[in-house]
């Protein structure tokens, strides 16, 4: 299961650097998850300021 950003997402950026296989994109107006490239790890979920990344 691939996690996704809510609206909740103030595009801080501090989840991007934290993807390992980079799934994190920069969007407008927050960021997005690329599903298909997600491996489910939750290391973005532990630097979310908002909370704003949850369990698709």
């Amino acid at each position: 299961m691939a996690h996704k950003i809510t609206k909740e997402c103030v595009a801080c950026g501090s989840c991007a650097p934290e993807c390992p296989v980079e799934a994190i994109k920069e969007g407008s107006p927050t960021y997005t998850i690329d599903p298909e490239k997600c491996i489910d790890c939750g290391a973005c979920v532990s630097v979310c300021p908002t909370s704003a990344i949850i369990p698709e």
